[in-house]
């Protein structure tokens, strides 16, 4: 394990203040959203009334099975990342980081695959893994003849790197794939929807997430599930064989809820024989790279470091 961005821990948790200060200025949300108020949640998160900015160089296509997805595509490609966006799989959008997804594009020479996987609670699991399955089966059956190479990756931040865990697992159990992916990218995931003991006792800090916030997310994306069920590992990746799976990176705050979920799921990795990389930054939050944050551009050309390399 590697801690990370020590030096920049006194203005990570300034803005963590900050961020918890703005938050209580708003009043606490009880139990599930109902259409309205999650319609308005979705705006907040892509930017309120401003949409996110949809750069000319993205692609909107419909593949095998009528997923849609948004492709990157730069002059030289030297392989395919498969993007899966986070947003407690009830919110984002395969069109809320193009920004970001055309510069790793371009500066790490890739393909950037993103997912319109449907989203909770209209469409429960397994509507998004469904979606994810497919988008990389697609790839696994036509990159070579699409982007000009069979050198694929899978990624994405919290249920993204959930999701991307949970198509590597599928393709593995389903398929018989175990070799088409050579490396994952995985972003502050969830990896154990029953709750891991940082996710049960980081209590109601106003961050980005917390307890309360993810318990309600799981309601969402798993309705009439308890405990017991969200265990089984076709809906939480740290209960399930992880043998076979390519090398990864994993990457989580030490202020996240969700640290115990990346701990434990880089030495479950590791001991089922892969490479792992995994690094806490200190003083970060859940979801720190969508704020402008010193460790924010630090973290993203390190995802970049790693994904023009991997699996090469």
């Amino acid at each position: 394990m590697m801690i990370t961005d020590e030096d920049c821990l006194a203005e990570t948790l300034a803005f963590n203040k900050e961020f918890e200060a703005a938050a209580a200025t708003r009043p606490a949300r009880e139990g599930a959203p109902d259409a309205t108020v999650l319609a308005a949640l979705r705006r907040n998160r892509l930017g309120g009334d401003t949409p996110p900015v949809r750069l000319p160089q993205g692609q909107d296509r419909v593949i095998s099975g009528g997923v849609k997805v948004r492709a990157f595509v730069p002059d030289r490609v030297d392989g395919v990342y498969l993007h899966i966006h986070g947003g407690g799989w009830a919110f984002g959008s395969a069109d809320g980081q193009d920004e970001r997804l055309w510069r790793l594009a371009e500066q790490a020479r890739l393909a950037v695959i993103s997912v319109e996987y449907r989203l909770a609670p209209e469409h429960p699991f397994p509507a998004g893994p469904d979606d994810c399955e497919a988008a990389a089966r697609w790839l696994v059956e036509r990159a070579a003849a699409e982007f000009g190479t069979q050198r694929l990756l899978i990624g994405g931040e919290s249920a993204g790197a959930h999701l991307s865990v949970m198509t590597l697992l599928r393709l593995r159990d389903r398929h018989g794939i175990t070799s088409a992916f050579r490396a994952a990218h995985l972003l502050f995931g969830p990896y154990d929807l029953s709750m891991t003991p940082s996710q049960r006792s980081f209590g109601s800090r106003r961050l980005l997430s917390n307890t309360e916030a993810l318990r309600r997310t799981y309601e969402l994306f798993t309705p009439g599930m308890g405990a017991e069920q969200r265990r089984s590992p076709e809906v939480s990746p740290l209960f399930a064989d992880l043998t076979g799976l390519p090398s990864a990176r994993i990457v989580v705050g030490a202020e996240d809820p969700l640290l115990d979920d990346s701990l434990f799921l880089a030495g479950r990795w590791q001991a089922a024989g892969s490479p792992v990389q995994l690094s806490v930054v200190a003083g970060a939050m859940h979801g720190f790279t969508l704020f402008p944050l010193t460790v924010t551009e630090r973290e993203l050309q390190r995802e970049q470091d790693f994904l023009s390399v991997a699996g090469r």
